[in-house]
């Protein structure tokens, strides 16, 4: 039986909506994920708020300035054929300690704030295992789209796991998806 709608969606940035090119700084270079603009379309359909959580420590690294990540940014708007309601991301490096890279829950505590909603209200849909422990910590859902680079570990301790974003979108609308849930 479906549950409630959620209060907003989460994405990770890479990898997840897009093609993942280490520390990328150039709008040429975006491509999409495929079903990514599918995945957004059948949100906007459902007037869920859509929020992006990404950790960019080519910031904190000197590989990347936030004039670049905001360009890239707007590229994948412009791809994605809409706006999405909120960015957030952590320019910090995992040695920095902060409660804002992923897997600390900073990044979707912050999104949920300015979507006007709280952590348990929104599910965070991401690749990697950082993902899932970001929405764990903050309290919110999480759903693993796994890639090539996501490690076999990750997959097997995911809550649930989708084969692609529109069918984490359709699971998290409460429409038959090919889900695994873990117990």
């Amino acid at each position: 039986m479906p549950g409630p709608l959620p209060g907003a969606v989460l994405f990770d940035r890479d990898d997840t909506l897009i093609v993942d090119v280490p520390y990328n700084g150039d709008p040429r270079r975006v491509r999409l994920m495929p079903g990514a603009r599918e995945a957004v379309r059948l949100l906007r359909a459902h007037r869920i708020p859509i929020g992006v959580v990404s950790n960019q420590s080519g910031i904190g690294r000197g590989l990347l300035t936030e004039a670049a990540v905001l360009e890239v940014n707007a590229r994948v708007e412009v791809l994605l054929g809409t706006g999405l309601d909120t960015w957030v991301h952590c320019p910090h490096t995992p040695q920095d300690g902060c409660a804002c890279r992923k897997p600390a829950p900073g990044l979707v505590v912050e999104a949920a704030r300015r979507l006007g909603v709280t952590p348990e209200q929104c599910v965070v849909i991401g690749d990697i295992g950082s993902d899932m422990g970001a929405a764990r910590a903050a309290g919110a859902r999480a759903v693993l789209v796994p890639t090539t680079r996501t490690l076999p570990a990750e997959v097997a301790s995911a809550p649930q796991v989708c084969r692609d974003l529109p069918a984490a979108v359709r699971h998290v609308l409460g429409h038959p998806a090919a889900v695994r849930r873990t117990a």
